[in-house]
């Protein structure tokens, strides 16, 4: 399959930069990376004997680049920040931003979050892709944009959740989706078989796969959640867990 390809490639293409590091000693930049191909930057890190560094622009930024060093810490990650705004018009949504990035022809790993505000919105992008952005990048479905090059990133709250306390017949996936976004079990789960759900950033099409403490969840369309808490079982069985559950995913 073309993605397991994809993925294969992108894991070499990690330890090659985290030997290069290790070679050279001067630190090696990546892409912007999903949290789980993160988890692979860790991997080539210890396997190659490096520091890895990552940044996406904010805290909780969740598409980071990773800088893997050894004696040169990194001081300055390659991207820089757009600001994007929409006068007098309503803010476009996030899949029309994305869509219309990925129109100019430009890769996903060229592209950081995208976070949409009610007044204006922020694109973190590969500093070489940046100025081509902000001169060809004039709309989102239909809504005219107006873009800046800023020379830092803006100082963004990171997301609030709103904890939920809710108790569940067991651990799977669907219980967890359905209590997390007040769905049933049956519409949970067939989320879950359409490969909408990623359970700890990975995309899964099993209803009753396992979810843990700490675990993130998220779900296309829905938002993401984490699981902050299981308690002991009820007296019917049933498991006390506490979730945080955010907005609509950047």
């Amino acid at each position: 399959m073309r993605g397991e390809e994809d993925a294969v490639q992108l894991q070499h293409r990690l330890d090659e930069l985290a030997a290069r590091a290790s070679r050279t000693g001067r630190p090696c930049y990546t892409g912007f990376l999903s949290p789980a191909e993160a988890e692979w930057a860790f991997a080539s890190s210890r396997r190659q004997r490096v520091n890895v560094t990552f940044e996406g622009g904010y805290e909780d930024a969740e598409r980071r680049m990773a800088c893997f060093w050894d004696a040169e810490e990194p001081y300055a990650f390659p991207f820089q920040t757009l600001e994007v705004t929409w006068p007098h018009q309503s803010a476009p949504g996030h899949r029309d931003m994305l869509g219309s990035l990925m129109g100019l022809g430009l890769k996903r790993a060229l592209i950081g979050d995208i976070v949409i505000l009610q007044d204006r919105g922020y694109v973190f992008a590969d500093e070489q892709m940046a100025e081509h952005i902000s001169q060809t990048l004039t709309s989102a479905g239909r809504i005219r944009l107006q873009i800046k090059l800023l020379d830092e990133p803006p100082a963004l709250e990171p997301p609030k959740g709103t904890e939920m306390h809710d108790t569940v017949a067991s651990l799977r996936l669907d219980a967890v989706v359905a209590s997390g976004f007040h769905l049933s079990r049956t519409d949970a789960a067939e989320l879950i078989a359409a490969g909408h759900v990623k359970l700890r950033h990975l995309p899964t099409e099993r209803p009753d796969a396992r979810v843990q403490e700490g675990d993130a969840v998220s779900v296309r369309g829905y938002g993401r959640l984490t699981v902050e808490q299981v308690g002991n079982p009820t007296k019917k069985g049933r498991l006390p867990v506490t979730l945080m559950r955010y907005g609509v995913n950047r």
